[in-house]
């Protein structure tokens, strides 16, 4: 089946109006922005809104900005966006790296940041990043704004905070002074799902760790994240040993599935290795090499 069933279309020109639209039609009303995810669903029929909702005219939602001690982007930035945006760059590689190998460019000119959180994709490398960074979420109702931790945000293989009624309209992160952050990832092929993928940031105060997040996609991490391996990293000097132990501690304590990309010990083995990379990445550049 490659058609989806029938439904009906709205076209929301602001958020109060798109907020109407879904208390309007109820709980079986979907909002579309890129659409590189709910339309594949829809054609095969394992999405069957009874109405779809369009909210690319929402340019209120896409932004970068600074706010206060605050990265705020708009749910509606695309991910080309995201990767070119020079404000991003300055505080986190991580977001470019982990941007260029987000599929093709096609889907990164109309793919969104909030689309990417919202369909909460086992796989999705954004939701590994904001893990990472402790990013907050900003989801709104026609009566309320409320906020949730992006390491709280995905509450099962694609299910999310965002209730009925409700839109995710930003995410906000941390400045750090003082840190660096790193992104990898291996697929098969360019543009692929990750076999496995890990970012972090480690903010230094002299050679002392005293911040440090890491996240992890594709492999069953909790909340994309091993709180576990933070704790053994944090108060330390980052040494190549305690990298590796924590690094170590991500592949023991994720939960892959063998498939057609790998068996169990071979992703547990890669968490290991590309968390060790991330680490070691972000421990440079907090230390000021840009490379």
């Amino acid at each position: 089946m490659q058609v989806p069933a029938v439904f009906d279309y709205e076209r929301a020109s602001t958020v109060e109006d798109a907020l109407a639209l879904l208390v309007r039609h109820g709980p079986e009303a979907r909002l579309i922005a890129g659409g590189h995810s709910l339309l594949p669903m829809m054609k095969l029929r394992l999405a069957r809104p009874d109405v779809v909702i369009d909210i690319n005219e929402l340019r209120e939602l896409d932004y970068i900005r600074v706010e206060g001690d605050e990265l705020a982007i708009g749910a509606m930035t695309r991910h080309a966006t995201v990767l070119e945006s020079p404000l991003l760059a300055q505080h986190y590689h991580i977001f470019a790296e982990a941007e260029r190998v987000i599929a093709d460019p096609l889907v990164r000119n109309r793919g969104t940041v909030g689309g990417s959180l919202c369909q909460a994709d086992p796989s999705e490398d954004l939701s590994a990043v904001f893990a990472a960074l402790r990013g907050r979420v900003m989801i709104r109702s026609a009566t309320q704004t409320r906020t949730v931790d992006a390491r709280g945000f995905h509450v099962g293989p694609y299910q999310t905070e965002v209730r009925d009624a409700e839109i995710l309209t930003e995410v906000r992160v941390p400045l750090r002074p003082g840190s660096g952050s790193c992104y990898q990832k291996v697929e098969r092929r360019a543009g692929d799902w990750s076999i496995a993928a890990a970012g972090a940031f480690v903010q230094l105060e002299g050679d002392l760790v005293v911040d440090v997040g890491i996240g992890i996609t594709a492999v069953g991490a909790e909340q994309f994240t091993c709180s576990e391996a933070e704790e053994i990293l944090k108060g330390s000097d980052g040494s190549e040993s305690v990298v590796e132990t924590a690094a170590r501690r991500c592949g023991e304590l994720c939960n892959p599935s063998a498939d057609q990309r790998g068996p169990v010990d071979y992703k547990r083995h890669l968490v290991a290795v590309l968390v060790g990379r991330a680490l070691t990445k972000s421990i440079a550049r907090a230390k000021g090499d840009m490379s």
